[in-house]
């Protein structure tokens, strides 16, 4: 930025120079004469009788003047200085034998406006460049109109022309809409709270995974309540410059004053809002200044009075103490991920002026989404309607939702891709395996789709389960489950093939992950016991905390804790296998099925599981 304005102040000084240099010379080219002829040259060109006319500028008050000349026979004419004009006319009578013509006249005097004028064009040239260089200095790329405004809120106020969001249009937030239709209240009737001594909250912190709804909540409550509502992001707060963060947010307080009573909603406020002394390099003084401007505002010695501030982060770990006390944030609202009920809901919004096909069942499509956000089903439903534009139908199958949760949640499959066959063998086979073990674990299943078809990770194929429901708390016996699902994959490369491949390394890389969480995290290990050695990980460094964590326990607890985690995989694995082998026909069969088909689903896959087609397959291989 400073080599920026360096060179940006040298191109300024450089334009003043050339035009000073031109002021200069347009001021003195009315004085200008022809140094190079004298008044030695007109007498001698008077002895050679070349000259024809004499012209005589006289000033008025001394005989000086300047002498113009011209010849004869060429249309020539050169002019010089006089210090004395009667010297002149005497050389030309006495020279001139009567031949010359020679006239006198007064010389040609300038008005005062054009004497002046160089030095008026100068000043405004002057004047002009400071504003630029001001405008250059202040940010002013954009056009000068920002000299003026820099330190000014960049708020924007909606109004009554903007959409308008009710709570109609907020689905699976039933208790969070709650709690804000008292905001609601508070701003359409006011009195009624404060005849009762009752003090209207100051601020509502929203909470919550990225895509949950927060931003659609606020505008809901500004929308139901219908105040004027200010919008503007943390980071608009901050600049480059000290204090200007600060002198924005006094701006944006005191246009909410003036159309109070009103909302103010700041988004990712984590921006502006984070812990102060953080950071490696210690605190950020524009940010610290804004924040604390922000705090008089929200609670100091000033009043504002029907202001209520709505701010949304997903951080709330980082933000800074004394912003969320109350007083200044006296609410904070949790706006999770949606459960089964709440995504069905949301689909519902989503899909209200989209034309859905008979087989589309969306309390199946909310199983299926099991952590979707609400911004990731409208994903979802959009790129549904995409796939069925793109093929020309009128309406929404399955298969378009089935098609974009594949791209949406796993990658967009690659069918083109050029597979060999004995690497889709390994594959369906692999995929088989986990299969079986989502089938028959009671804790897991059921298979939802079953496929050998690679995706836009690198995955060589998935197999995804349909859940019944979301369970808030993930049990012993669940965890254990997921850890053998994660291994049937390499358990059945190593039955069929009796050999391994690097497919399943991130399998093997999930299990030891649910391993490692139950030891150290949950304590879910008799040996170990009921105590949490969780290590935090590095992240610290940007939430402006310790550079790192030391271990909090010796080199004999972290052998143990190994030994426990590896003890732990090593009885899934068994187990896993057991199962497998157990059921060693339906893995045949399923892989002949992917190979054939490249994808399944569940009812399919469930088929195989029926007696007369297990025993069908030991006939066959009797």
């Amino acid at each position: 930025m400073k080599s920026r304005m360096r060179r940006s102040l040298g191109f300024y000084l450089m334009l003043f120079l050339i035009a000073f240099c031109i002021v200069v010379w347009i001021s003195s080219k009315n004085t200008t004469t022809d140094v190079k002829y004298t008044i030695d040259d007109f007498q001698s060109d008077l002895k050679e009788d070349m000259i024809d006319t004499v012209l005589i500028y006289q000033n008025s008050q001394v005989p000086t003047g300047t002498i113009v000349i011209t010849y004869r026979g060429v249309d020539t004419s050169k002019q010089f200085y006089a210090s004395d004009v009667n010297q002149i006319q005497e050389m030309v009578m006495k020279h001139g034998d009567g031949l010359i013509k020679m006239s006198l006249y007064d010389v040609t005097r300038q008005s005062t406006f054009i004497t002046w004028l160089p030095l008026i064009l100068g000043i405004v040239l002057i004047v002009v460049l400071v504003v630029m260089l001001n405008a250059t200095a202040n940010g002013g790329s954009n056009g000068g109109n920002k000299v003026m405004s820099f330190g000014k809120s960049r708020a924007r106020m909606s109004t009554d022309q903007d959409k308008k969001y009710t709570f109609k249009d907020v689905a699976g937030l039933d208790e969070e809409k709650e709690e804000m239709s008292e905001i609601v209240d508070f701003l359409r009737y006011p009195k009624k709270y404060n005849d009762l001594g009752a003090r209207i909250p100051k601020g509502v912190l929203l909470e919550g995974p990225p895509g949950t709804g927060k931003t659609l909540l606020a505008k809901a409550v500004a929308g139901e309540a219908g105040v004027p509502f200010f919008t503007i992001s943390g980071s608009d707060f901050v600049e480059m410059f000290v204090g200007v963060g600060a002198s924005r947010v006094r701006d944006l307080f005191y246009d909410a004053k003036k159309h109070a009573p009103c909302i103010i909603f700041i988004d990712e406020i984590d921006a502006v809002a984070r812990r102060r002394g953080s950071g490696l390099g210690g605190g950020h003084d524009e940010r610290e200044q804004t924040l604390n401007q922000m705090l008089v505002e929200m609670d100091g010695f000033g009043a504002n009075e029907g202001i209520i501030v709505i701010a949304a982060t997903n951080r709330v770990d980082i933000l800074d103490p004394a912003i969320l006390r109350p007083g200044r944030f006296d609410r904070k609202i949790m706006v999770g991920r949606p459960d089964v009920k709440g995504r069905e809901e949301i689909l519902k919004v989503h899909v209200k002026n989209k034309p859905l096909s008979d087989d589309v069942n969306l309390h199946e499509i909310a199983r299926t989404t099991s952590g979707f956000s609400g911004a990731d089903l409208e994903n979802l439903v959009n790129e549904a309607a995409i796939s069925a534009a793109k093929e020309n139908r009128p309406y929404i199958g399955k298969g378009d939702i089935d098609k974009s949760f594949i791209k949406v949640g796993i990658g967009g499959e690659k069918k083109s891709r050029l597979v060999p066959e004995h690497d889709r063998r390994i594959t369906a086979y692999h995929e088989a395996g986990h299969a079986i073990l989502f089938h028959l674990l009671s804790e897991v299943g059921p298979v939802h789709i079953v496929s050998i078809i690679p995706n836009g990770l690198g995955a060589g194929g998935y197999t995804m389960p349909l859940p019944e429901n979301d369970n808030v708390f993930r049990t012993k016996k669940r965890m254990i489950q997921d850890i053998e699902v994660s291994l049937g994959g390499r358990i059945a490369e190593e039955l069929i093939f009796d050999d391994i491949t690097t497919g399943a390394s991130g399998d093997i890389k999930q299990a030891t992950q649910t391993a490692q969480d139950m030891v150290v995290k949950f304590g879910m290990s008799e040996k170990i016991g009921l105590i949490n050695y969780e290590v935090e990980s590095g992240e610290e460094v940007f939430l402006g905390r310790d550079l790192g964590h030391s271990r909090s326990y010796s080199d004999k607890v972290a052998a143990k804790i190994d030994h426990e985690v590896k003890r732990l995989i090593d009885n899934c694995y068994l187990e896993a296998k057991k199962i497998i082998q157990d059921n060693i026909d339906v893995l045949h069969k399923c892989a002949e099925l992917l190979l054939e088909k490249d994808r399944i689903d569940g009812k399919e896959f469930a088929t195989l599981f029926e007696p007369e087609n297990v025993a069908h397959d030991v006939e066959d291989d009797e």
